[in-house]
């Protein structure tokens, strides 16, 4: 193995990570409308935790298709 597909696997792996993490932090951002925890009232708290609930719901199920495939 060459430094060059050493290097890729770690950029790689980086990149991934940091893709995730603005994934997850969009989907909070969306579900929380755009609100502080804060600001939001407790009927807007439940509905932002069921939100990110069907989010990771949804993100499992994408897996799950793409193992499948």
């Amino acid at each position: 193995m060459n430094i060059e597909r050493l290097i890729m696997m770690v950029v790689r792996m980086v990149m991934g990570r940091a893709v995730n993490r603005g994934v997850n932090a969009g989907i909070d951002y969306a579900s929380r409308r755009g609100k502080t925890r804060e600001e939001m009232t407790p009927e807007e708290r439940a509905s932002a935790k069921s939100a990110k609930q069907a989010a990771r719901r949804a993100k499992q199920g994408a897996k799950l298709a793409r193992r499948i495939r």
